[in-house]
């Protein structure tokens, strides 16, 4: 084990003198990255253990005493008889010492299984040490506080019953049941729920919990199926004629599920009712149509927002009121829907920036200056266009990569052993181990020691923890580690055969994988490029593949030539635009075409109001990356508002028959 740790050590450490290396593809391998014979023992408890295996793994335990990985065999074995363990061998577990998350997970597990039993003393002396709490745990928690006669559970009990639409543990069901019992949860609550529970679409629920009104006010579950199945035959067949609240109930979640599809059809059904509906109901339904009418680019949001009087909103309904008005390229509407936010989502990124806008359009230009400038020394996608308001062009991009590890900075990083088990749950591919036990490491790091941990994570070719942990720093930065550039040499080819631009290339590469080969998405998307299984048999077609197989997507250089190629191939149906080619990439090229404008937009208006929140996300994420990339590839200065451009209006006779896939 100590010759392993050695080699290990070596290679972190390597050229450590010279400064860290920027071509971690070059870097020496060594054959620690080879399975070795404690690897293959822990793997092989490992797999003792979903065996449930003892015997199996008590052999491995004497052989891995005194490994980095002991930590896992300890839980292991002691997950197996959790059951039936006592307190103290428990509590020994516990009050070990080492850096793993495999301690606060057995405590949560422990926690869990107390809260079963209800022994609510034990449970109360532990729970105050645990890390990673979930909604399961907080209902016991509070549980056990009840039990201790602190009614102020039942309070915060109210608290989670008003703020949750979805399913939530058995562990919370006592908890309800008691603050509804003792008056703290009131009809008012439960219709109050029953509405978000509708809001997500989740009838079954809903009707599940309006079983706790009186008959007359619970929701038919017929209605609820026919209101989901067919919203507009529903509202049709509806006569709402002295109808009681559960009836209107139910037409309100037909109307708002109309909305979704067509709201110009779901305004047209409720005209014909609107009278039925009392005025909060009324508000309730604009605030509804208006989200969704805004979602869909509808020029009418903006109405309904304010149909909707001084209903309260969501942070998503208030968010896309914002968008409408900005697609409306209306400054004041602006203005006003930010200062209606609460602070908190104030202050995100994104609506101080159009704050500032706002300001800036209703020529208050030293007030917006100064919120420009306060925003501009942000590393991100509004930081960039901040700074190029108050800065030149040249010093907007500027990227810190000042500071870099010494030698004893990395030899002490990878001296942790929280830092060698990763290591070794990664070379021995099991990612979400290695994963959580990194970010459990990190998780109290300064910044040199996570400039230190990031450089040894690159030296690894653990890409992804590399970036995410050097994006962690908050006033020492190294850029060259936040925006890695592996795979240059296999790259180039293909961008200069298709003339792309490689920081976009890479802009857009560190978002869909962060340079892990063996990414696959929950969809299927796989490598380092994100290609989906139909569109990599379209793009083998189109590269002349002969003889494709699914599998063949997986290998470096037809991944890059196809992921390559499909950004060419977005591009040139797009404008030239790479803003709305990264849309394409991650939604699909129709759906960046239908996002356009009835009228020419700036790219970043359009970006900002993308539906979908993952795909505005992304395009950001791309656009801002290329900006930096461009920085560290030392080509000349432009602009994020530059790059980002102006998307043209819509234009119905350039259509592409493509799909909406990557």
């Amino acid at each position: 084990m100590k010759f392993i740790l050695l080699a290990l050590l070596l290679i972190a450490v390597s050229g450590a003198s010279a400064g860290p290396q920027r071509n971690p593809e070059k870097d020496a391998k060594s054959d620690a990255y080879a399975l070795n014979a404690e690897d293959k023992e822990f793997l092989a408890a490992r797999e003792a253990f979903r065996a449930g295996d003892a015997t199996r793994l008590n052999r491995a335990a004497a052989i891995l005493k005194k490994s980095p990985l002991e930590p896992y065999i300890a839980y292991y074995q002691l997950r197996l008889r959790l059951e039936t363990a006592d307190a103290a061998t428990v509590e020994a577990f516990l009050a070990r010492t080492d850096e793993t998350p495999t301690i606060d997970q057995l405590r949560g597990e422990w926690l869990k299984l107390l809260g079963k039993r209800q022994q609510w003393a034990i449970f109360a002396g532990e729970f105050p040490r645990l890390l990673n709490e979930d909604v399961e745990l907080s209902c016991y928690a509070m549980q056990a506080r009840r039990h201790a006669h602190d009614d102020e559970a039942l309070r915060e009990a109210r608290k989670l019953w008003l703020t949750s639409g979805g399913e939530l543990p058995e562990s919370c069901d006592a908890l309800f049941d008691a603050a509804i019992g003792g008056g703290f949860i009131d009809d008012g609550d439960v219709s109050a729920r029953v509405r978000l529970v509708l809001e997500t679409g989740n009838t079954a629920l809903a009707g599940q919990l309006s079983g706790k009104l009186p008959a007359q006010r619970a929701l038919s579950s017929a209605a609820l199926a026919s209101a989901k199945a067919n919203p507009e035959r529903y509202l049709k067949s509806l006569d709402l004629k002295n109808a009681g609240e559960a009836q209107r109930a139910v037409a309100l979640f037909a109307l708002q599920r109309l909305a979704k599809q067509l709201p110009q059809l779901a305004f047209a059904q409720w005209e014909k009712i609107a009278e039925h509906f009392g005025a909060d109901e009324q508000r309730y339904f604009f605030a509804w149509l208006g989200y969704e009418a805004a979602r869909k680019h509808d020029e009418r949001a903006l109405e309904w927002f304010r149909a909707a009087g001084d209903m309260p909103l969501t942070e998503q309904q208030r968010a896309w009121r914002v968008r409408a008005a900005l697609r409306a390229a209306d400054w004041r509407e602006v203005r006003t829907g930010i200062e209606a936010m609460p602070q908190q989502q104030q202050q995100q990124a994104a609506w101080r920036y159009w704050a500032a806008c706002a300001l800036k359009e209703l020529e208050q230009k030293e007030e917006a200056d100064q919120r420009f400038a306060a925003l501009s020394a942000e590393y991100n996608f509004y930081g960039l266009l901040a700074a190029e308001e108050v800065t030149t062009i040249a010093a907007a991009g500027n990227v810190p990569t000042g500071h870099q590890p010494g030698k004893d900075e990395l030899d002490a990083m990878l001296a942790r052993p929280a830092i060698q088990r990763a290591l070794a749950l990664y070379r021995m591919g099991l990612r979400t181990d290695a994963t959580r036990e990194w970010a459990w490491a990190e998780r109290n790091f300064d910044d040199r020691q996570l400039l230190a941990a990031a450089e040894i994570a690159r030296r690894n070719e653990i890409y992804d923890r590399a970036i995410n942990t050097a994006d962690q720093t908050v006033q020492l930065h190294d850029f060259n580690l936040r925006y890695l550039a592996p795979y240059r040499d296999d790259l180039r080819g293909h961008i200069q055969q298709l003339g792309l631009e490689e920081a976009w290339v890479y802009g857009l590469m560190r978002q869909e994988s962060r340079f892990v080969k063996q990414a696959k998405s929950e969809v299927g998307a796989s490598g380092l490029m994100q290609i989906m299984p139909a569109t990599a048999r379209w793009l083998a077609r189109k590269l002349g593949m002969k003889n494709y197989h699914r599998t063949m997507v997986r290998r470096l250089d037809t991944n890059l030539a196809m992921g390559t190629f499909y950004m060419k191939t977005v591009l040139d149906w797009l404008d030239n635009s790479p803003v709305l080619a990264s849309a394409a990439y991650n939604a699909g090229p129709s759906r960046a075409r239908q996002w356009r404008g009835d009228r020419p937009l700036e790219g970043a208006v359009y970006a900002e109001t993308i539906p979908f929140d993952e795909t505005r996300g992304y395009v950001k994420k791309v656009m801002s990356n290329t900006v930096y990339y461009a920085r560290l590839f030392g080509q000349p200065p432009r602009s994020l508002k530059e790059r980002l451009g102006i998307i043209a209006a819509k234009d119905a006779a350039n259509q592409q028959p493509v799909r909406d896939e990557k």
